[in-house]
């Protein structure tokens, strides 16, 4: 499986952020380029929620997203935020996941709103590649307000949890990219 983009187009207003874009993302990519070039627009195209003005897509399958917003729920704890959509995830793993990214037990019972930026970020990150049932990952800055160690540490759990799935992960952190060790495209 694949996702084919080919000419695609975006302009907001006068001002085009997309023009002609094309790229098959066949394993885990990056995709790097200046801020306002179209990365994050490109994702929203590929999950339906913004519209091409031209230009075709196909591949992307059950997708699991990192937005730039952690989109948590604040009142559930970090575990439930990863098992809330059902996809056969036990707590257990929630649990086992989170700690290897540097959870401990007292945090693990904090509800999400009392989380720093870091860890809501480790959340979202988690909850999108532990989606059992997601064939495409499209993640969008996942490595925001992260240290270089956790950055290390939630780069490795990337990878490994990523598989071999069409992913396309957006950064502008040339470290992360090169810890990834994924094709880069640049926008």
């Amino acid at each position: 499986m694949s996702i084919v983009i080919e000419n695609l187009c975006k302009k907001f207003g006068a001002t085009p952020v997309l023009q002609n874009f094309s790229w098959t993302v066949d394993r885990p990519m990056v995709l790097m380029g200046r801020s306002g070039c179209g990365k994050t627009t490109l994702l929203r195209i590929l999950l339906g929620l913004e519209t091409a003005d031209s230009g075709t897509v196909a591949g992307v399958e059950t997708p699991a997203a990192v937005f730039q917003e952690d989109r948590l729920c604040p009142q559930l704890t970090a575990a439930v935020n990863l098992t809330l959509t059902g996809h056969g995830l036990s707590p257990q793993e929630a649990e086992r996941e989170l700690r290897g990214l540097g959870f401990t037990d007292a945090e693990l019972a904090l509800p999400a709103a009392r989380l720093s930026g870091g860890q809501k970020r480790r959340v979202a990150l988690l909850r999108a590649l532990l989606c059992k049932d997601a064939a495409t990952l499209l993640l969008d800055e996942p490595f925001t307000g992260m240290d270089a160690e956790l950055v290390a540490d939630a780069v490795a759990a990337t990878k490994r949890l990523a598989g071999a799935r069409p992913t396309i992960l957006v950064t502008h952190d040339r470290t992360a990219a090169d810890l990834l060790g994924w094709p880069v495209k640049e926008v």
